[in-house]
């Protein structure tokens, strides 16, 4: 992907703390400022349809219990006996 130069104001102190990350791990401060300028072209996205998204029916209301057992299972941690 052909990149475009731009100029943008930061707070000096944003602009502290990407530079001390950028020193600490070893990486170009621009790497960082793509990285945040893909996140928020990413926030910013609009589509014009609506989004196909399934419903899941269980039936009856899923109780936190039940979402950390299937976590739990899912990442093959203990489980309880459900009975």
């Amino acid at each position: 992907m052909p990149l475009k130069k731009t100029t943008v104001m930061v707070d000096e102190a944003d602009l502290d703390l990407i530079k001390q990350a950028a020193a600490r791990d070893g990486r170009p401060e621009s790497e960082y400022f793509r990285e945040a300028f893909h996140l928020a072209a990413m926030r910013s996205r609009r589509w014009d349809q609506d989004m196909d998204i399934p419903v899941l029916d269980f039936g009856h209301a899923v109780t936190s219990d039940e979402v950390d057992e299937l976590v739990r299972e899912s990442i093959g941690g203990e489980t309880k006996d459900p009975r």
